[in-house]
Formats: C-alpha cells, structure tokens, sequence
C-alpha cells in the first residue's frame, strides 16, 4: 500500500521501497511480543527491561512500515513513519523517540539512568503499537 508521504521519503532516499513480505512481519510481530514480554520481567534491571520494551517498540514500528512495503535503516525515521503507517499522532511517536535519544546514550555512551513509570510507560505504547498493528492487519 503506497503512502504519499512515505513515497516522498523513498524520493529523498530516507525509506527504501520493498515489496511486503508477510514471513518477515509475522517474525517481526513475534519478536516485538517476546521482547515486550522480557520488558515485563521483574526479575531483569530495569536497563534491561527498558531495552526489551524498546526493542519491542523500533521491531513493532519496523513491521508497520514493512506492512506499506517501505523499510528504513534509521530507527528514528521508523518511529516517525507511525504517523503514517498507523495514523498515530506526534506526542505518541514522540516518547518513542525519547526511549530512542536513551537508548543511544547507552549504546554509545555507556549512559542509561531510567526510572520504573518510564518502563511502564513505554511498555504500555508498545502493547498499544502492537494492538494497532493487529487492527491494521485484522488479526
């Protein structure tokens, strides 16, 4: 399903156009569940339960762009697409992009300082991400 917007993406090359491939979002989806389930364990840091439900969130965003046959190698662009693959407004995007901006002072500075209602927020995003996804692709 062509996006206007998301084709003017392709145009500056910051999207790729792909033909959907049903195997790989099934797969994404999976993943996206299992990650959000690993974000909800007691029992890991709250570093760790903080990257699954990120992981969870970028894997469920990524099959939505996927869904409209477009992929993107830059993980904020897949957050921002939500706007357009799954009609979400800016201030929900946003806080992905805000557990993105931490996710990256981690991954590159060694720098991850994250409270437990931050967990809990973005884990109840990405279930909503995925709930959305499944309206979307009516499963």
């Amino acid at each position: 399903m062509s996006l206007p917007a998301l084709d003017n993406l392709v145009r500056t090359g910051q999207l790729k156009s792909e033909p959907r491939n049903e195997a790989e979002i099934r797969r994404m989806l999976a993943m996206a569940r299992t990650r959000l389930a690993d974000a909800r364990l007691s029992a890991l840091s709250p570093q760790g339960r903080f990257i699954s439900a990120y992981n969870a969130a970028h894997t469920a965003a990524l099959a939505a762009l996927r869904w409209h046959g477009y992929r993107s190698e830059n993980r904020y662009t897949v957050f921002q697409c939500l706007a357009h693959t799954l009609n979400w407004p800016a201030p929900r995007w946003r806080v992905l992009d805000a557990a993105h901006q931490k996710r990256n002072m981690a991954e590159y500075e060694g720098f991850l300082d994250v409270e437990e209602s931050a967990i809990a927020e973005l884990c109840a995003l990405v279930a909503d991400l995925i709930a959305d996804f499944d309206k979307l692709t009516c499963r």
